[in-house]
């Protein structure tokens, strides 16, 4: 196999175990290719392109507030007398309820099937246009007189935040440089928790205070559900576009200029500048780009095993994300106070957020699959505590149970928030190919809607009706999902997006993808061995 200047020092091979000789030095999860580019020197994470890098990224985040503040804003205000009252709602919620809730779903799986525009007309476009459309479903909801345009405004909400916020990570991931890519990438989908606690925390302060001055406690959070939106869109075009769809448009010398600049510092003659535009363009030449013409022909997501293993990865992680039980449900354990309520989801948002935030750095360190696997683990202890415990307040009204159920219910939050949170947008788009990737977070936004969907309708009337049963199912939903990772997810920890084919082509692209890497330097005469 012949040998770029840059490597010719070099030489790589794969091990099954971890163990170094000679001059060796053993990589955890580290593509030879990235590792041999990175023996020349880590660019500085703290450089000045990298820096600028994180502020872009930073601004981009806030897209992501959009699905927790709604979620938040509409599970606080429901519980408000004013709010239900005015659209002559039942406070135990009816058909008309779930349809406030549920529209928001459809929303999400309609605006998934427009992904198509980001491969069209770039990653910044539909990020734009999602959080102007945001604003404007903000303001029909914000000042609706009757339910069905407060429903219309609501689809419009979810349907626009949608193209940005699966436009969003979908930047994310091919802007992050590759070692760096898990936690730069992760940290996206943890402000999800930052709109949680802005949206509980108004309607608190605002149920506090206002409720008595007519519909101001429920109208005035509505209302600041435009503000992060309009930080995106008034700040996106000041970012770089994604190098891949550069590429992809015949615009090579703008990407490379834009990995020159935020992936090595200015350093023009970086190996891993070399390495990664050298990827893209094969990837792009062999794969092209998504138009929407071949949108639709969903053949390309499955006509290789890789590429069916890729989509089989995509919507298990997709479904797992919505359906492992993530619900605070404290009405269950005696907190039916509406206050109470408030206060205590405030507390489970600032727990998760945390736990959001830590776990996105973890995945660079211990990496995607073993992250999974140890947060699997924590939610199915903590959730078959709760059912226990939950069991003992309903037979006995004891006070005890009740609040060591709820402790399990937050210490489910956090296992759950530090893994999955930082890694539900990022890991199914990671797993794509480059043609793949915009078609894939389609899927995946269909997956996460109807996962959620059955979430909204099926978690109140299953609690109703089997009460700390229902704790009980998703810690024996969660052993599957346990075995499931454990068994087919791979490690995407230390690879360019493009050097995941060689992993996926392999005859068990899980096994293949915890293999270690070692890079040894060449023998002390000056002579190389030959790679093996």
């Amino acid at each position: 196999m012949s040998q770029t200047p840059e490597e010719k020092d070099l030489h790589v091979e794969h091990h099954e175990h971890a163990h170094a000789h000679g001059h060796g030095k053993t990589i955890s999860g580290v593509d030879e290719h990235l590792a041999a580019a990175l023996e020349h020197g880590n660019p500085n994470a703290f450089g000045p392109g990298y820096l600028k890098l994180y502020f872009f990224c930073f601004l981009i985040f806030f897209a992501s507030t959009m699905n927790g503040f709604d979620g938040a804003l509409m599970g606080s205000i429901n519980a408000l007398p004013n709010y239900t009252n005015y659209y002559h709602l039942p406070p135990k919620g009816n058909s008309a309820t779930g349809i406030v809730f549920a529209i928001f779903n459809i929303g999400q799986m309609v605006g998934s099937l427009f992904i198509w525009l980001a491969d069209w007309k770039g990653r910044k476009l539909p990020i734009f246009a999602g959080c102007l459309g945001v604003i404007v479903g903000t303001i029909i909801t914000s000042t609706a007189p009757t339910l069905s345009v407060f429903v219309g405004g609501r689809f419009l909400l979810s349907f626009f935040s949608t193209i940005a916020t699966t436009a969003a990570p979908l930047y994310m991931i091919e802007i992050a440089p590759p070692l760096y890519r898990g936690t730069l990438a992760g940290m996206y989908n943890t402000l999800w928790y930052m709109g949680s606690i802005i949206a509980t925390s108004a309607v608190y302060g605002a149920n506090l205070n206002l409720s008595n001055d007519g519909q101001v406690n429920w109208r005035l959070p509505l209302w600041l559900q435009m503000v992060c939106p309009a930080i995106v869109m008034c700040g996106v075009w000041f970012c770089p576009e994604s190098p891949r769809y550069l590429i992809g448009k015949g615009r090579a010398e703008e990407a490379r200029a834009i990995l020159v600049k935020f992936h090595a510092n200015g350093d023009e003659n970086h190996p891993l500048v070399m390495l990664q535009m050298k990827e893209m363009e094969e990837a792009l030449q062999r794969e092209g780009m998504l138009t929407w013409r071949n949108f639709l022909d969903v053949r390309s997501l499955f006509r290789t095993r890789g590429r069916a293993y890729r989509m089989m990865l995509n919507m298990a992680f997709s479904w797992f994300g919505q359906f492992s039980g993530n619900k605070s449900l404290l009405s269950n354990v005696g907190i039916t106070t509406v206050n109470t309520q408030l206060e205590l989801n405030i507390v489970y948002s600032v727990l998760g957020y945390v736990a959001a935030v830590s776990g996105s750095r973890f995945h660079d360190i211990l990496g995607r699959r073993m992250m999974f696997l140890i947060s699997i683990s924590g939610m199915i202890i903590s959730l078959s505590i709760a059912a226990g415990t939950a069991a003992g307040y309903v037979n006995t009204g004891s006070i005890a149970s009740s609040s060591a159920s709820i402790a399990f219910i937050y210490v489910f939050g956090v296992s759950y928030s530090w893994a999955f949170t930082s890694m539900h947008p990022i890991y199914p788009g990671e797993v794509m190919a480059n043609d793949m990737r915009a078609k894939g977070m389609c899927i995946s936004g269909l997956v996460s809607g109807i996962a959620s969907f059955v979430n909204t309708f099926a978690a109140p009337v299953a609690l109703n009706n089997i009460g700390y049963w229902f704790y009980a199912f998703f810690a024996f939903w969660d052993c599957f999902e346990l075995v499931f990772v454990y068994f087919f997810f791979v490690e995407t920890k230390g690879r360019t997006l493009e050097e995941l084919e060689e992993i996926f082509n392999s005859p068990n692209p899980a096994k293949a993808s915890i293999k270690l890497v070692t890079v040894r330097a060449g023998s002390d005469d000056g002579s190389t061995d030959e790679k093996v």
